[in-house]
């Protein structure tokens, strides 16, 4: 089943405002565990996770940016 344009800016604003600073505790507890690395190795792996977080939710947040497709014409703002 699809998303509403609505249901995905809302799930898009939910990931960003607790499930984005959720993810970033995680990896950062998680990495804790273990030695610290050299700086370039930790740097490429934080690098390396910021990125991978976005793939799954690719289509969450494709066209969120755009105006609403299922809206009226008069109630686009110009």
């Amino acid at each position: 089943m699809a998303l509403s344009y609505k249901a995905r800016r809302r799930l898009a604003l939910m990931i960003l405002v607790l499930g984005l600073p959720g993810y970033i505790v995680v990896a950062v507890t998680v990495l804790s565990f273990f030695e610290r690395p050299s700086i370039w190795v930790e740097l490429a792996v934080y690098i390396g996770l910021g990125v991978l977080w976005t793939f799954p939710l690719k289509a969450v947040f494709k066209g969120i940016g755009q105006a609403d497709p299922e809206a009226r014409d008069d109630d686009r703002p110009e």
